[in-house]
């Protein structure tokens, strides 16, 4: 078998774990597979290297940024390099730069495009470990590039489409995809398999097991991924693979949950063509992103206009709608943010009603009030109360029976 695996920042943040990631590559390859190998920067060494820029300028060119935090990856796959030769296991560092891996040239985000194989493909054959930096790559210029936070998942799907692995493994500090956070939900499960699209709708609400932009690779090239434990050598972990029809899906598989969020409100704006395009089209162009929109149903000839968007971005946006609300002849403009999103998900939706009824129900009986809401195919999205979110998940957890069965 073909072999793709990712190791993150906690799971090489030191030699010696780096010594024990050694030994687990070294002991697959052993097995008779091929392995190639995707890693993070050490532990925290991306802020690190952040922080050291900012101690120069508040505002570091991005260019020059991103030839910095492009090292922290270059560590980790040496090391990973020389502990593999240490054990008499051949294998090979690569930077991106150095296969390439070929990206847009949108510094700090930039997208993969294209990774030559060629150098992967040899090393296969000839029985070496080819390991590679993560989160990086290089642009039509010529340039270094990083593809965000969350890039080296990214990174590994794109080595896996490459190298037409038999599957993709996102090593962590969890051993899977759990049906919800458990460290706010002790009795949470470990899932033993998800589809592409509920990975898809997870990540995107805030579950942060996997990066979205690297589910969403993997779904467009059918890679099957594992997420599994880098420190629990057992356990088959997590598989997201496409969906199987013969095999009926639970109702609802998990519950995301999204702190960052702040919300904003216009009201009494005139029902009137392009009001929606007047206030959201200033906040796009400021490369804002919007999440959940609801507008209420006309009254005296006015609507309210409600929306989110990351916390970090609230002052800038409240500043942009309110320039174009008085534009428009709104009544008011508001914000809050001390709001949480939480989101149940399941493909098993699809086919089964009454699971907003169940929601609502469980929400009802702790008395939290539900703000906005947004739905798709299978996903169903409340915007709530922050402080209340805790109390919100476990209930919510509770109706759908989600936790673990006890034993004894």
């Amino acid at each position: 078998m073909r072999v793709v695996q990712k190791y993150g920042g906690t799971s090489v943040g030191s030699t010696e774990l780096i010594r024990r990631v050694a030994a687990r590559v070294h002991a697959l390859r052993d097995a008779g597979h091929q392995v190639a190998v995707v890693v993070s920067a050490m532990g925290d060494s991306t802020d690190r290297l952040l922080d050291l820029a900012r101690e120069i300028t508040a505002e570091p060119d991005t260019r020059e940024l991103d030839a910095l935090l492009a090292t922290g990856e270059q560590v980790s796959t040496a090391l990973l390099a020389i502990a593999l030769r240490e054990r008499g296991c051949p294998a090979k560092s690569y930077a991106g730069f150095q296969l390439p891996i070929r990206t847009t040239d949108v510094h700090g985000r930039a997208r993969i495009e294209s990774i030559d194989g060629a150098r992967l493909e040899a090393d296969l054959a000839a029985g070496i470990v080819p390991i590679v930096a993560g989160f990086q790559g290089l642009d039509p210029h010529g340039d270094v590039t990083t593809i965000g936070r969350g890039g080296s998942d990214t990174t590994a799907v794109a080595v896996a489409v490459a190298l037409q692995a038999d599957e993709c493994q996102i090593l962590t500090d969890v051993d899977g995809v759990y049906t919800t956070d458990p460290r706010m939900v002790p009795d949470a499960r470990r899932l033993d398999r998800l589809t592409f699209d509920e990975m898809l709708e997870l990540a995107g609400q805030g579950s942060r097991v996997l990066h979205l932009r690297s589910v969403e690779f993997a779904s467009k090239y059918g890679v099957r991924l594992r997420v599994l434990s880098s420190f629990r050598p057992d356990g088959p972990g997590t598989l997201i693979t496409s969906e199987e029809k013969d095999v009926e899906a639970p109702v609802v598989s998990g519950i995301a949950f999204h702190r960052d969020e702040a919300e904003i409100v216009v009201r009494g704006v005139p029902d009137a063509p392009g009001v929606a395009y007047g206030l959201l089209e200033p906040v796009s162009r400021a490369h804002v992103e919007v999440d959940m929109i609801v507008a209420n149903a006309p009254r005296d000839g006015r609507v309210d206009f409600a929306f989110t968007v990351h916390r970090d971005d609230h002052r800038r946006a409240l500043d942009l709608v309110r320039a174009a609300a008085t534009a428009l002849g709104a009544q008011a403009v508001e914000g809050d943010a001390t709001v949480a999103k939480l989101s149940v998900v399941g493909v098993g939706m699809r086919s089964h009603a009454g699971v907003a009824t169940r929601l609502f129900a469980a929400l009802a009986a702790e008395q939290i009030a539900v703000r906005l809401i947004s739905t798709s195919e299978i996903k169903i999205s409340v915007l709530v109360d922050e402080q209340a979110l805790e109390r919100a998940v476990r209930a919510v957890h509770t109706a759908f029976g989600l936790a673990e069965p006890r034993t004894g």
